[in-house]
Order: structure tokens, then C-alpha cells, then sequence
């Protein structure tokens, strides 16, 4: 199959396209290093239902433009009064709903940098590849913010619980050498190999016949969990909202990127 491009309605930075059966999302804002505004939010949550269905294609990657896969919560947008942080948090948590409800895979293919909340829902895909060049960053303890996308149940999944704290807690950046020897990571492949080998992966997965989506049902983590652990990480946010600490951390971080 031809690439075709599927333009999303009134979501310019993203840009989909099918090829051999699988969709590439690509946050496609590569000025702002894909930072994720909230209409970016809402879009690649609806992409993610639009072709998840299993109808419509047989697996979805998602990457990134330009030198960074996303550099997380769009922070200059957040930085605006007035600031509701849980309202924001929302919105990348129901990326992680519609990714967990997909019957299809879903594969991060990190071109680059993911920062915050970029980084945490790709832990929520079923696969991560990455670029040599690739990282992933969890800076929101060192800027007076909380994790999302249900991380605190996902990372200490992944790596183990003591590992999952140095990570979080020391606000630590992970090349893709370590990221792969901790278990963030299934593959590191050359830039122009990295969303055919999240094609191939998908291929793989999905042979005529097979039960992917009962298996992708039963290896998920449970949706009850899920919801508890982006409950805890809205009450969180909220609670470091409430004493002042994220308004400053935003603040001087959004100073630090312009």
C-alpha cells in the first residue's frame, strides 16, 4: 500500500499516514520541539481511537519531527493564567485511555528527546523503539510538577520500584544505551530505519488470523489500576498546584525554553 496522508480535522501539528496497513502519527511541530498543546492533546487521543478500532489499520506508531519526539506539556500554553493543572493532566491522561483501549498495537518510535509527559505515555504503548540519539526525561520533580499518563504504575512495571524512584525522583535524563538496558526501550535502530522497524514490529504482531487484540487485552496492565494510578497522579497535581510550588516551576522553565 501507497502512503496515503489522512489530514485530522483542525489538527495541523500532527499528520497521519497509512502505509502497508499502519498508521504513523507524527507530532509534526518540530519548532517547538512537539511540545503538546492541549488541542494536540485532544487530537492524538482521537487518532488514537480512530485507528485503534481494528478496522481501519493493523497497528499505529507514533514519533516525532525534527530532533525531539516531544518536549512534553506545552509549557508557555500552561504558564497562562488561569493555570489548571489537573484539567491539564486530563488530557494526556485519556492519551493513555485511548492507547490501552486500542485493539490494535500501539508503538512509540522516539526519533529524539520525550520530556514529562511525552515520555510517560509512550511507557503506556506496547512498544518503544528509539534512535541512538533518543532520551527519555522525567524533569517534573525538579520543577515542582507530578507525573502523569499513569507513570507511577507504569514505570515501576518496567524497571522495578526502586529504580522507578531514582528515575523520577533525581528528575533523571536516560540515553537510549540505558533506556534499553533498563527494559524502557525494546530496540535502538538507526534514524532512517526507526519507523520501518515500528512497521515491521507491528507486522510481526499482527499475522493473518492471529488473537493480538485478546493478547493485547490480557497483557495490558488492568484498566481499574490504570484509572487509580492517574486518579493518585490528578490528586497530586493538584495538590502541588494548591501550595505554589508548579506555577513557579512552569513558570521558570517556560523562561528557560523561550
Amino acid at each position: 500500500m501507497s502512503d496515503t496522508t489522512v489530514p485530522p480535522p483542525g489538527s495541523a501539528p500532527l499528520e497521519v499516514t497509512l502505509d502497508a496497513g499502519v498508521a504513523v502519527i507524527t507530532l509534526n511541530r518540530p519548532a517547538k520541539r512537539n511540545a503538546l498543546t492541549r488541542s494536540m492533546r485532544r487530537d492524538l487521543a482521537a487518532l488514537l481511537r480512530q485507528f485503534g478500532d481494528g478496522h481501519r489499520a493493523r497497528g499505529i506508531v507514533v514519533t516525532g519531527r525534527g530532533d525531539a519526539f516531544s518536549a512534553g506539556l506545552d509549557l508557555r500554553e500552561a504558564a497562562r493564567a488561569p493555570l489548571d493543572l489537573p484539567a491539564e493532566m486530563e488530557l494526556f491522561h485519556d492519551i493513555t485511555r485511548a492507547a490501552l483501549a486500542a485493539e490494535v498495537p500501539v508503538v512509540a518510535a522516539l526519533n529524539g528527546v520525550a520530556v514529562g509527559g511525552a515520555g510517560e505515555m509512550a511507557l503506556s504503548f506496547d512498544a518503544r523503539i528509539a534512535t541512538p540519539g533518543a532520551a527519555l526525561m522525567w524533569p517534573e520533580n525538579a520543577t515542582g510538577l507530578t507525573v502523569s499518563n499513569a507513570a507511577s504504575l507504569f514505570l515501576p512495571r518496567l524497571v522495578g520500584a526502586s529504580r522507578a524512584t531514582e528515575l523520577i525522583l533525581g528528575s533523571a535524563r536516560v540515553g537510549a544505551s540505558a533506556a534499553l538496558g533498563l527494559g524502557l526501550l525494546d530496540a535502538v535502530t538507526e534514524p532512517e530505519d526507526l519507523v520501518p522497524a515500528a512497521r515491521r514490529l507491528i507486522h510481526r504482531w499482527t499475522p493473518p488470523g492471529s488473537a493480538t487484540a485478546a493478547h493485547l487485552r490480557l497483557l495490558r496492565p488492568d484498566a481499574d489500576a490504570v484509572e487509580r494510578a492517574m486518579a493518585r497522579e490528578t490528586e497530586a497535581v493538584r495538590r502541588v498546584q494548591a501550595a505554589g510550588v508548579a506555577r513557579a516551576g512552569i513558570e521558570a522553565a517556560a523562561a528557560r525554553r523561550r
